[in-house]
């Protein structure tokens, strides 16, 4: 099925990089073989997007590229995963465009996700969204949480209270995005998109920001996996 009401059925995940944070957990595995709560970060992505009707994803790959190759040649079900190897780094953009080129020839748009991140929300209202907007590209946004306790302080320095890592009136990428085919194109062949093709297009008003509820994780050091590790199990329980 295709077409401007088709759920989008294919995907790009960015597996690459080295994670040099996250060690010892990826001396022997790349970022997106990490375990969080006894499964593979990948595999929680994999099962989020078939859950939404994504038929076939394209996961790019560098560092210990064999680890996730062994991975997902024996992992059971779907969605159909074609694995692609960076011969060298291209910078998340480059990253992004080389994925795309694994993609079933189509002219419908596709998501993409970043390696790292743990997230469940409805990728059917995020796609509705971004096709409302008729933009090229739409980010998914994450309210920003501090990792610092906040001080309750009045004008005269008198101290009411504590706050412990509050949600702050701010969004961040959360490295999840639909992208309109022609986007592909527009990205850098090596480079981040997010200081190249992201700014272009929200120039020309053709990038659009969606914002998310409920649970987002990036995992990028060995506290991301402790906390994100508690935090799932009571989320699924």
């Amino acid at each position: 099925m295709s077409g401007p009401n088709a759920p989008v059925s294919q995907a790009v995940i960015l597996a690459g990089g080295q994670a040099t944070r996250l060690r010892p957990y990826t001396d022997t595995r790349p970022k997106a073989m990490v375990e969080v709560a006894g499964r593979p970060i990948v595999d929680y992505q994999l099962e989020w997007l078939a859950g939404h009707g994504v038929e076939h994803v394209v996961v790019s790959c560098g560092y210990k590229a064999e680890v996730l190759r062994e991975y997902l040649e024996g992992r059971p079900g779907g969605p159909e995963i074609t694995l692609l190897v960076e011969d060298e780094p291209l910078g998340r953009g480059g990253a992004l465009r080389y994925a795309a080129s694994g993609l079933h020839e189509s002219a419908d748009p596709y998501f993409a996700l970043n390696g790292d991140v743990l997230t469940w929300f409805p990728l059917d209202e995020f796609t509705e969204f971004h096709r409302g907007k008729g933009g090229m590209a739409t980010l998914a946004l994450a309210q920003y949480q501090t990792s610092w306790g906040i001080v309750d302080v009045t004008d005269d320095g008198a101290i009411e209270g504590f706050t412990q890592s509050p949600m702050l009136p701010f969004w961040i990428n959360a490295g999840v995005y639909v992208f309109e085919r022609a986007v592909t194109g527009l990205l850098p062949e090596k480079g981040d998109h997010e200081s190249s093709t992201f700014p272009d297009l929200a120039a020309e008003g053709r990038l659009f920001g969606y914002r998310i509820s409920g649970f987002w994780r990036g995992v990028d050091t060995v506290k991301d996996v402790k906390e994100a590790g508690e935090q799932i199990p009571a989320l699924r329980g």
